[in-house]
């Protein structure tokens, strides 16, 4: 088969690419290894049941032009529900975030995370704090020493699996805002304050979960979508690229990659060692979702985060059946929860059977969930999920995305181009992608 253009990827960004490369008139393939497209933005229904295998996705943003876009396109299948987010720390709930819930906290942690604050605040004013090395030193110049202690050094331990004073904070910036002041002492004392204004109302699909997002945009492209292609050689030809899986091969004028780098290369000949080095240095986190259906009622949290590693290995709880009236049957309630790992550890050899029981372990202790409860139960892992940015990433990285630029295959996407993005930041740098073309 010959074509224009040969997205490798069906995930949510290869799926948006192919789209809105249509919409310019360009014939285009998307080339996905699994059997259905839609990556981390799968969802499964059985027994009444829909959950997201990918882990918990809303659909949120401060960009408004990504935000209409979604909204669009899953226009008439839509829920709008606002946030009630907490964080389980020392057996009660405080509000998210957490410099926003600060009058929760016993008094001896307000008062540690008040003074430190201050503290911080006043050496910054004075000009005292050293510049900061890492996320580590970051956190703690930042938020103060309470803060930093009492949750975000731990919560960030828990979900990166990685030393905070080992990563770049070059990442957080927009990602991870400032808190105001005002907001601070406000929450001290009592008075209601909101962060993350952006996410305080957010959709989620009524029917079909997250992959209703994907499996609307690709509506128009469907016919273009090939299931079961799993790269295994790309090779460079005088007019453009011959694309290999084990059965079939696509010609291409153009190669546009979405799928992870650490995928890429091998399929390429003759890929330096630097880069298949840099390739190598890179760290990500693996993910799995452990998804629940109870009998009864689940808390009205939209989700839920827990810092302690005394509470076991999640490090996230979301209840989907808050998002969408359909995500569970009449009387029953949903709960999926989250473990990052990293890959090899001993969480990738845990049973299903294993990972069940820790989870449900937890929630028992937290008091949510008794094991007679649950009706439904299911695991599903992710081998790509986080990009962690360690202090060698901003180097690794340009040494691929130079290689790939020399030989001319685009990334473009989370894993692609090695970015940690949510959903709108995805479809962001895919019309910023397309754009770019145009103007070429």
């Amino acid at each position: 088969m010959d074509v224009k253009t040969a997205i490798l990827g069906g995930g949510l960004a290869g799926i948006t690419l192919a789209r809105l490369l249509t919409e310019q008139g360009q014939d285009v393939i998307v080339l996905e290894a699994e059997t259905e497209y839609g990556g981390l933005c799968r969802s499964v229904s059985a027994d009444g049941f829909t959950f997201d295998t990918g882990g918990s996705h809303i659909i949120f943003s401060r960009d408004t032009e990504v935000l209409d876009f979604m909204r669009r396109v899953i226009s008439g299948n839509e829920q709008r529900n606002t946030r009630n987010t907490k964080i389980f720390y020392k057996d009660r709930l405080v509000k998210y975030p957490f410099e926003n819930g600060l009058s929760d906290l016993p008094p001896e942690d307000r008062f540690f995370c008040i003074h430190e604050f201050i503290k911080t605040l006043i050496a910054a004013e004075k000009n005292e704090l050293p510049v900061p090395e890492n996320f580590r030193d970051w956190i703690y110049s930042t938020f103060g020493k309470g803060i930093a202690e009492c949750y975000m050094v731990p919560y960030n331990e828990k979900i990166w699996k990685y030393p905070v004073e080992k990563m770049s904070f070059h990442w957080v910036d927009g990602r991870i805002p400032r808190p105001p002041v005002e907001d601070i002492i406000r929450s001290a004392i009592g008075i209601e304050t909101e962060g993350y204004t952006h996410q305080a109302v957010f959709s989620y699909p009524v029917l079909g979960g997250i992959e209703s997002l994907v499996r609307a945009i690709a509506a128009p492209i469907e016919g273009k979508i090939r299931t079961g292609f799993r790269v295994r050689e790309i090779r460079k030809t005088g007019s453009g690229w011959i694309i290999r899986s084990d059965r079939d091969e696509v010609v291409a004028d153009r190669c546009i990659c979405t799928i992870p780098v650490q995928n890429l290369l091998p399929c390429l000949e003759g890929v330096p060692d630097a880069v298949k080095d840099a390739a190598g240095a890179l760290v990500y986190n693996s993910l799995v979702s452990v998804t629940l259906g109870i009998r009864g009622e689940v808390p009205p949290i939209s989700w839920l985060y827990l810092p302690e590693h005394g509470l076991g290995m999640t490090n996230r709880i979301s209840f989907p059946s808050n998002y969408s009236i359909r995500a569970a049957p009449e009387g029953c309630g949903s709960v999926l929860a989250e473990i990052t790992h990293q890959p090899g550890d001993p969480v990738s050899r845990m049973t299903d059977a294993e990972l069940i029981g820790e989870v449900l372990t937890t929630l028992g202790r937290m008091g949510y969930v008794r094991k007679d409860q649950v009706v439904y139960s299911r695991v599903h892992r992710q081998p790509f999920a986080y990009v962690v940015y360690d202090l060698g990433y901003l180097q690794n990285i340009a040494v691929i995305r130079s290689y790939c630029d020399e030989i001319g295959i685009p990334l473009v996407g989370r894993f692609a181009r090695f970015e940690y993005l949510n959903m709108d930041g995805i479809i962001r740098s895919v019309m910023d992608f397309v754009r770019r073309q145009e103007c070429a």
